[in-house]
């Protein structure tokens, strides 16, 4: 039993996100995009920073000189003169420096801004098949969590780069220009480091890759847990539950530790070879090229810039660290942002004209996977301003038929015709404003009740919001809450019950005035009494509207002019109450069954 346990645990919540074994060329020139909006700042940073470099280049020769000719000579005026000099060359590097480092900073935050903004907006965009097949928490982070790791990469990260690698150009230049010989011997270090860099670098990438799924996992089943607070409470799974997020939580850790483990090597690697190679310059000044031959200042001013040759190396080496921790989380971001818009206006697309009402499907089929059909050949014509019910076993396919209406998928096969028009060949935004879904899961935002129904008809007044309202039985429990219309809601509408959110639901979808009504199981949480309050204000609803309604309680569909008995693939019944009724069909044993179930 234990080990059945802990193989259920080990198998709960483990999928790590797949990745290429090679980095995508494709994500660094996305990359570039945000990079080149802000090209002149960026090579505006570059100059101050150089300038800042250059300058404090000149120190070593400087203090050549104070060892080797001020001080020996006893020049006081040569000596205060170096010394300024050496003030001076302080207060421009730290001057130019600090410019650069404003400058940076404006850069990395508005990089941040502008992928942020870009990938919520795709986001925005994606079909509902996107958010059907990943768990939100992993969405989250990449939205969250991921841009910031990769904005100072982006930034900073790059410029980095060009300053290190010009600050090691002319350190160089300075070193031979000093001496020859001993500059040669800094230069042995070179391959050393090359080996020792190539080594370490597949070990990295691969160790933070595992971080980011590790974490991925971690914040997606944190996310799941905190909204089903309340049915972890009623099934007593919060030891279970402990568990798993303790496994997560281990995985975080384990993975972060080793990746840790690969990036810590980096330093003490390129300082253990820093100091071996300083440690060179004075037994080869001193002892191999013969006493004498090398003044101490000289071997003073080639440590010094031996010093400061192995820092633009060990800064590229942590810009390298910090490259190849973020590239993961640069894949997940633009793997996200690159994810086709499936569901999207066509080219040339049309604006919907104002809708009267008649919806036809011709010969349509749909699947949400390859190879399991839900619709099969299905077609039908109903008339402007018919109210059609779609009743049947659960999965048969009623909310597919509404959500291919509203075109939140493609059909596989087929066409859907809207007064006459193709609805894959107008833009969704002038095909959905047209219409109003109620859902069974009401959603509510956080904010005040009088902004979630104004929600869909941003420009209404008060006085229409509570027209809606009244009309659907809303006003009564608004007006009784303590700040009426302008009471706050927490997330999701935690505070509100079931049947409240349906109803606030019912005034937002009313207040849009939609030209076809979708209500997929919109009274399933209101009790039988409010609901008979509210026919006179659904009625007020359809009236003059095709509507299309998904209801398990039979008894609110009867007056519906068509009901439509969806199974296997199809439209097995079509017909009025009456009629299906004298059929006696599946309709008729559906109905029977549950008026006995009611009795």
């Amino acid at each position: 039993m234990a080990e059945n346990k802990e193989n259920k645990q080990k198998n709960t919540y483990r999928e790590d996100e797949a990745y290429e074994d090679n980095f995508d060329i494709r994500h660094l020139l996305l990359a570039g995009a945000y990079i080149k909006k802000y090209i002149k700042y960026m090579i505006t940073a570059i100059i101050f920073s150089a300038i800042a470099g250059i300058t404090s280049l000149a120190a070593p020769v400087i203090t050549r000189k104070v060892l080797d000719e001020a001080v020996p000579q006893k020049d006081m005026r040569m000596l205060y003169i170096l010394v300024g000099l050496l003030v001076l060359i302080y207060i421009i590097s730290v001057v130019f420096s600090t410019i650069r480092s404003r400058t940076m900073v404006n850069v990395s935050q508005n990089i941040i801004y502008d992928i942020r903004k870009d990938l919520f907006a795709h986001l925005q965009k994606l079909p509902f098949q996107y958010y059907d097949d990943r768990p939100h928490g992993k969405i989250l982070i990449r939205v969250v969590n991921y841009v910031n790791s990769v904005s100072d990469m982006l930034s900073n990260g790059l410029i980095n780069v060009v300053l290190e690698i010009m600050n090691l150009v002319f350190i160089v230049i300075f070193m031979f220009a000093t001496d020859v010989q001993l500059a040669l011997v800094v230069l042995c270090g070179v391959p050393i480091l090359a080996v020792f860099m190539f080594w370490i670098k597949n070990k990295q990438r691969e160790a933070w890759r595992a971080v980011s799924n590790k974490n991925s996992n971690l914040n997606a089943y944190l996310q799941e847990n905190i909204v089903g607070a309340r049915i972890t409470q009623i099934f007593a799974r919060e030891d279970e539950n402990a568990e798993i997020f303790a496994r997560l939580s281990g995985d975080c850790k384990k993975t972060w530790m080793r990746a840790v483990s690969y990036s810590s090597l980096v330093w003490p690697g390129i300082d253990t070879i820093s100091v071996l190679v300083r440690a060179s310059i004075f037994i080869c000044g001193l002892v191999v090229f013969g006493a004498g031959n090398k003044s101490l200042g000289t071997i003073i001013a080639i440590a010094s810039y031996a010093s400061r040759f192995w820092q633009p190396i060990m800064n590229l080496g942590n810009i390298f660290n910090g490259f190849i921790n973020n590239m993961a989380y640069l894949e997940r971001i633009f793997e996200t942002m690159s994810e086709p818009v499936t569901v999207d206006d066509c080219e040339g697309a049309t604006e919907m004209q104002p809708i009267k009402g008649e919806v036809v499907f011709e010969n349509v089929n749909f699947s949400y996977e390859p190879g399991k059909e839900i619709l099969h050949n299905v077609s039908f014509r109903v008339k402007p301003g018919e109210s059609i019910a779609l009743v049947g076993p659960t999965g048969a396919g009623k909310s597919t038929i509404v959500n291919l209406i509203s075109r939140f998928y493609n059909v596989d096969s087929g066409r859907v015709l809207i007064d006459g028009q193709d609805i894959s060949k107008v833009t969704l935004k002038s095909l959905r404003s047209q219409m109003g879904i109620m859902l069974q899961d009401s959603f509510i935002f956080s904010g005040t009740i009088e902004d979630n129904i104004r929600y869909g008809k941003l420009d209404a007044t008060f006085d229409e919001i509570k027209k809606a309202s009244v009309t659907v039985c809303a006003d009564n429990f608004i007006e009784d809450m303590p700040d009426g219309y302008k009471s706050e809601v927490k997330e999701r509408g935690s505070l509100l019950s079931q049947g409240q959110k349906q109803l606030i639901s019912f005034a937002r979808t009313l207040l849009s005035d939609p030209s076809i009504l979708v209500l997929d199981e919109a009274t399933s949480s209101i009790d039988v009494q409010t609901e008979k309050a509210l026919q006179q204000g659904l009625d007020a609803m359809l009236k003059g509207r095709t509507s299309f309604i998904i209801a398990h309680r039979l008894s609110t569909i009867k007056n519906c002019d068509k009901i439509m008995y969806i199974s296997d693939g199809g439209i097995t019944e079509c017909g009025s109450h009456d009629e299906l009724m004298a059929k006696k069909g599946d309709y008729y044993h559906l109905y029977t069954a549950q008026m006995e179930d009611i009795a």
